[in-house]
C-alpha cells in the first residue's frame, strides 16, 4: 500500500497468514510468487497447492492459472479436460485469458470437442475486452465464416484493432480483405475501430 516499501519477504509472511486463513486473493497471491520463484524458491508443487485453493473459493485468476497448469503439465500431469475445466470457470467470470485460451481449445479440439461456434463465442469476449491475440483469431472467424456468419467488416475491423496491438499477420490479413470490400464496406469498418472501446471485465 501507500507508504509501505515493497518488501517481499514481508508481504509474504503476511500473504502466508490470509492464505493459511482462508483468503482467496493471498492464496493466489502466494501461488503466483511459488510459481514466479519470487521471493521464495520456485515451486509449481506449491503454486498448484495455493492456486486450487483459490481457485476452489472461484478466484478466477487462480482458476485461469490452474487452467494453464494443467495444459502445460507444470506440476501436475498434462491434462487439457481438467484445464478446460478450470478455464470455462474462469472465463464465466469474465476472465479474458481464460476466454482465450478456453476459444483455442474448442477451435483446435482439445480437451472439448471441437466446435467453431464456442471458439468464436469465447474469443469474441476477450477480443471485446481488448485482448489482441484473441482480436486476431475473431478476425480469422469473421474472414473464414467459421463459426459465424462471414462479415468482412467486422474481419476489417477486429484486424485493424489486433494490428494496432502489434499481433503478427493482421495488417497484412485486413489488406487481403480490402480487396474483396466495397468503398461503402470499407468507410463503415474504418468508422467502428475508430469507435471501438474495450468493455470492462465484469
Amino acid at each position: 500500500g501507500y507508504g509501505v516499501p515493497k518488501d517481499i519477504e514481508e508481504a509474504l509472511k503476511w500473504y502466508r497468514l490470509a492464505a493459511e486463513q482462508g483468503d482467496a486473493e493471498a492464496q493466489y497471491n502466494l501461488g503466483s510468487r511459488y510459481f514466479e520463484g519470487e521471493g521464495v524458491p520456485q515451486d509449481n508443487k506449491e503454486a498448484l497447492k495455493w492456486f486450487r485453493l483459490a481457485a476452489e473459493q472461484g478466484n478466477s485468476d487462480a482458476q485461469c492459472f490452474l487452467g494453464c497448469m494443467y495444459a502445460s503439465g507444470q506440476g501436475v500431469p498434462q491434462d487439457y479436460e481438467e484445464a478446460g475445466k478450470w478455464w470455462k470457470l474462469s472465463a464465466e467470470q469474465g476472465n479474458a485469458d481464460a476466454q482465450y485460451n478456453l476459444g483455442l481449445m474448442y477451435d483446435i479440439g482439445q480437451g472439448v470437442p471441437q466446435d467453431y461456434k464456442e471458439a468464436s463465442k469465447w474469443f469474441r469476449l476477450a477480443a471485446e475486452q481488448g485482448d489482441a491475440d484473441a482480436q486476431f483469431n475473431v478476425g480469422l472467424v469473421y474472414a473464414k465464416g467459421q463459426g459465424t456468419p462471414q462479415d468482412y467488416v467486422l474481419a476489417h475491423m477486429w484486424f485493424s484493432l489486433a494490428g494496432s496491438q502489434g499481433v503478427e499477420d493482421a495488417f497484412h490479413n485486413r489488406d487481403v480483405i480490402e480487396k474483396k470490400m466495397s468503398p461503402q464496406q470499407l468507410e463503415k469498418a474504418r468508422e467502428m475501430t475508430r469507435n471501438w472501446k474495450p468493455k470492462k471485465m465484469l
